[in-house]
């Protein structure tokens, strides 16, 4: 629904049309009895007819063809309405039968006047039907005040709870259609920003699908590569063991492979399917110590138990990762590997007697430490690096032990 539906019913159309009317409409009845009246002289009915010809363009010019001006103008609306109040006068004055017109009054009282004057405006036009309920001017002396004073006040009473209620309807009315529109935009705005976080979170997805991929290959395709391209390399240098390199560089091509297809279907590392993480990362070091010859110890600590899959896959990788590490730049001669199973955590502490470096000059240079970082920030763990040259590396990883 827009806002321009909620702004008007066609039943308030149809309403605020009539409205426009019926002054016109009250006018005519009253001013048709001065046509018919036998008694009046040419001079008299022409000077009532006159006077109603006057207050007829006064409402047609102000209200029937203008109806909004009012509203948007509250100096020229009180104009219009006291205008209305003393043409209205004279003409009870002059026909005590134009008491009808003065319901015109009390419809536009609360449109054309604010506060307080509403009520005066209501006031007038009670006293005048008043003097016309009791025949005019004659009428009203023959009266005397005391009649006239009970029929004022009971006119003034009715009228003014009768607009009163009204207008609390039509402010009552007006406030819904007022929520309604601010509804109706608060929903398009939630609409709007439903869709900007579904963009949003489409864009997201798409970023941590791409990161893992990255990782995926990162710990797959490139490991694999590097080492089927240092066989390569070892082959050539030592022709004597070139079959020994070659069946080591073609068993790597084909676990890469085998992983790399796991990988894109986001299903767990090969090693995980049939054992245990201590089993796995036992596999693998006795895998990388028989590639690249650097004796490893591996422990346990702990009751070694079955944790959340993504919690086993980081420790995996980690492992694979700090290896290939030792591998390509610390020249290191051992290298010891700890998993710690606690209560509430679960690490990984991968340490070396190589080179060493200066953790804050390259320590986030590799892609590889960044793979690392993702993995295990994403399962609010924490990483620290320690290392100095020619004092070795340690790599420590501590995750929950739920996942």
């Amino acid at each position: 629904m827009t806002n321009a539906q909620l702004e008007e019913e066609p039943w308030e159309r149809r309403e605020a049309v009539v409205m426009r009317f019926i002054p016109l409409v009250l006018l005519i009845i009253p001013t048709a009895i001065t046509i018919v009246m036998p008694s009046w002289s040419t001079a008299e009915q022409g000077g009532t007819l006159a006077v109603a010809a006057a207050t007829a363009a006064w409402v047609l010019a102000l209200d029937t063809f203008n109806p909004s001006w009012q509203l948007d103008h509250r100096r020229l609306s009180t104009i219009y309405y006291v205008g209305l109040l003393v043409l209205t006068a004279v003409l009870i004055f002059r026909a005590p039968w134009y008491g009808i017109f003065v319901f015109a009054g009390y419809f536009r009282a609360f449109d054309c006047l604010v506060g307080i004057w509403r009520f005066v405006g209501v006031g007038a036009n009670a006293l005048l039907l008043a003097v016309s309920q009791l025949g005019g001017i004659d009428g009203l002396r023959f009266a005397g005040p005391g009649p006239f004073l009970v029929l004022a006040f009971v006119n003034i009473t009715m009228a003014a709870a009768f607009n009163y209620f009204g207008w609390r309807t039509v402010e009552r009315d007006r406030k819904r259609k007022q929520a309604l529109t601010e509804l109706a935009a608060a929903l398009e705005e939630n609409a709007g920003l439903h869709a900007q976080l579904l963009t949003q979170a489409h864009e997201a997805g798409m970023l941590d699908e791409r990161q893992r991929m990255a990782r995926e290959i990162h710990d797959t395709l490139a490991q694999g590569l590097t080492g089927i391209i240092t066989q390569l390399e070892a082959a050539e240098t030592h022709p004597p063991n070139w079959r020994r390199h070659a069946d080591t560089a073609m068993a790597l091509a084909r676990e890469s492979l085998s992983e790399a297809r796991r990988s894109v279907l986001a299903v767990r590392p090969e090693a995980l399917e049939n054992a245990r993480l201590p089993e796995a990362i036992a596999d693998v070091v006795r895998r990388w110590s028989e590639i690249n010859g650097v004796p490893v110890e591996v422990t346990t600590t702990g009751p070694a138990r079955p944790m959340h899959p993504d919690v086993e896959v980081t420790l995996l990788r980690t492992a694979q990762e700090a290896l290939a590490n030792v591998a390509k730049h610390a020249g290191a001669s051992r290298v010891g590997l700890t998993l710690s199973y606690m209560e509430d955590l679960v690490t990984l502490d991968v340490r070396d007697d190589g080179t060493g470096f200066v953790p804050g000059n390259n320590s986030g240079s590799g892609f590889g430490l960044t793979a690392m970082r993702q993995r295990v920030d994403a399962l609010r763990g924490s990483m620290v690096i320690e290392s100095e040259p020619d004092t070795g590396t340690a790599v420590s990883v501590s995750l929950p032990a739920g996942g």
